[in-house]
């Protein structure tokens, strides 16, 4: 028997969540677990511009056949422009993207490059971060260390996060997100940015910026201010790029490897590197949602109207946070939960610990992570009475 040793493991606790919450009859139940945009209706909407793109492909498009390891050139060359800035000195010459399946083929591609071109060097990831961002790179043989981001008080712990990285021995790699930490939702501040590069400076490290919600923290042109900051002061960088969320393109997994290089001639190099990581992982990343972005991002009126589709998203996000702090204020909570108000994106580290998640899943049917996470979009408006009550219920000592 070939597979009678194959053993069962554990499977992704937050499908496990979902299981759960379909599972339970409660009228009143909300699921805050699953890390995807939610509309009023707690649906992932099509974009409307995403709509029209695609039928603009249904009428145009002529062929199926294979885009090369490295994807669509005008993909890539749209999507560095969108993250670097469209005045960027490195568009000549330094800066190129290799497209993939989705943010997490990405950053798998990244793991892959590092464990072959950088053996050695360890990865730095924050505590806490994606869990995917762990298994990804330890997946690939990279080893995975922590830097200190989130401390006890659920705040960003910035003297501990320079203290951790100041030790990191030279070479080696820290994973930044650019916007919209997840899971905290607490972004570093521009002085923070600075002061990090800085440390990066000094300990000569390689950053690579997650950077898988452009427009859901403060907008598009603001929320590229780390990666801008970055390529603008160091020689080399890498950046994945996702347009899951800001596209809604979950399911048609789009995203990009950015790498930044001191020179033409190593960027070269680099690419040849990434077209055979990539051709041994996937061969050739998947074409439609790459098609449809580079038709909205290359047509002026499509691109408007996609702009204003990710603005109301992001406003929606911000009345959110407002709305529910301003219902836990009814039960002499806001200053608890005030801080609600200044994390970014849809995830929330709310502050509840796993004995009150836990009892807010048991007694009230509302589902989040273990650790007090809560995507805030699978909130309504109808409901945020409902669940600050919740939250007040849980809270009593």
């Amino acid at each position: 028997m070939h597979f009678q040793g194959v053993k069962t493991v554990p499977g992704d606790p937050i499908f496990g969540l979902q299981e759960l919450y379909h599972n339970d009859p409660a009228p009143g139940k909300m699921e805050l677990a699953l890390g995807v945009y939610k509309d009023e209706h707690g649906n992932t909407p099509i974009l409307n511009s995403v709509k029209l793109a695609e039928r603009h492909l249904q009428e145009h498009e002529r062929s199926k056949s294979y885009i090369g390891s490295h994807g669509d050139p005008l993909f890539n060359e749209l999507i560095t422009r969108l993250v670097l800035g469209d005045d960027s000195p490195l568009l000549a010459q330094r800066a190129a993207a290799t497209q993939a399946p989705g943010g997490t083929g990405a950053l798998r591609l990244a793991a892959d490059f590092i464990a072959h071109n950088l053996p050695g060097r360890s990865i730095w990831i924050s505590d806490p971060s994606w869990p995917i961002h762990q298994t990804l790179f330890a997946a690939a043989g990279v080893p995975v260390r922590h830097y200190t981001y989130i401390g006890d008080t659920n705040q960003v712990d910035m003297d501990g996060l320079i203290a951790t990285l100041s030790q990191a021995p030279k070479g080696d790699v820290v994973l930044l997100h650019a916007c919209c930490h997840n899971p905290s939702g607490f972004d570093l501040t521009a002085q923070e940015w600075t002061r990090l590069l800085e440390v990066i400076k000094r300990r000569e490290l390689l950053p690579l910026l997650d950077f898988a919600y452009q427009g859901f923290a403060e907008g598009l042109e603001q929320d590229a201010f780390a990666g801008r900051l970055f390529a603008e002061q160091l020689p080399e960088l890498l950046i994945t790029h996702s347009c899951s969320k800001n596209f809604g393109l979950y399911r048609e997994r789009t995203g990009a490897l950015i790498a930044c290089a001191a020179t033409g001639e190593q960027l070269q190099a680099i690419r040849s590197q990434l077209a055979v990581a990539a051709r041994n992982l996937w061969s050739n990343p998947p074409s439609h949602g790459a098609a449809v972005v580079t038709h909205i991002l290359s047509n002026p009126a499509l691109r408007t109207e996609w702009t204003r589709e990710l603005e109301s998203m992001r406003q929606r996000i911000f009345g959110l946070r407002h709305d529910l702090v301003e219902a836990l204020a009814a039960h002499d909570l806001r200053q608890l939960f005030e801080h609600i108000t200044r994390q970014r994106g849809i995830f929330s580290y709310t502050g509840l610990s796993a004995a009150q998640v836990k009892r807010l899943q048991d007694e009230f049917s509302i589902y989040m992570v273990g650790r007090g996470r809560a995507n805030i979009t699978g909130i309504n408006s109808a409901h945020i009475d409902q669940l600050a009550s919740a939250i007040a219920s849980v809270c009593e000592e």
